[in-house]
């Protein structure tokens, strides 16, 4: 049990970190409400999990083949760029029943999306690889028993705080107007794209079997 309860604390804190999914949350929420806001963070938390399973079993060193960490990387940043680039078109065009699909799409559309756009950094298996070690160092991974506990106590805390993030959001954004909506579109599309363009010039730059920080 204290192993889950630790990965739901690890989880938690490691989602609590402002990345570009975390705008994009904010975004969507303001835009369609809680459920897709919800779905997105369920997104969110399904490949922290994952990732957090992956650096369990040492798939960071996977990404020690340089041709796959740029494949990766640059993938990854195309992903946040369209994101952004999406979200400042929705903030500068007139908004008069204008949406399209994508942008009215429900939490099944929402949920995907948050899907990609979180594993497409692939420097977070790297992020929760590292957390693992620590862990094993520390005795807290010592079965596999253990290491499950871990991974899912992960997931869960993350689902948590995005849960908690949304729901905010979603009260918050009952008393802003639409122009206020618009202003937080430009924020976040700004951003996304910003850490689109951090994440390629990372990727680029990094030597052969050195990982770019975590920005999902």
């Amino acid at each position: 049990m204290n192993a889950a309860i630790i990965g739901f604390g690890l989880g938690f804190f490691v989602a609590l970190q402002l990345g570009p999914m975390s705008l994009f949350l904010i975004r969507s929420t303001l835009r369609s409400g809680w459920r897709v806001g919800v779905a997105i963070g369920a997104g969110i938390a399904t490949v922290d999990g994952l990732y957090a399973a992956a650096g369990a079993g040492g798939a960071a060193q996977l990404l020690t083949i340089h041709p796959l960490r740029l494949a990766l990387g640059l993938a990854g940043a195309v992903v946040l760029v369209w994101l952004g680039a999406r979200t400042l078109y929705s903030a500068f065009r007139v908004r008069v029943g204008g949406e399209t699909p994508s942008e009215i799409a429900g939490p099944r559309r929402a949920f995907l999306t948050a899907v990609g756009g979180t594993a497409s950094n692939p420097s977070t298996i790297v992020s929760w690889a590292a957390i693992f070690a620590a862990a094993s160092t520390a005795g807290l991974v010592h079965t596999t028993v253990s290491a499950i506990l871990l991974v899912a106590g992960v997931a869960i805390g993350s689902l948590t705080w995005v849960t908690t993030l949304a729901t905010g959001v979603a009260f918050a954004g009952r008393s802003m107007s639409p122009r206020s909506i618009r202003l937080t579109d430009g924020i976040a599309g700004a951003g996304l794209i910003g850490f689109g363009g951090v994440l390629a010039y990372t990727t680029l730059v990094a030597p052969a079997g050195i990982e770019p920080a975590r920005t999902v």
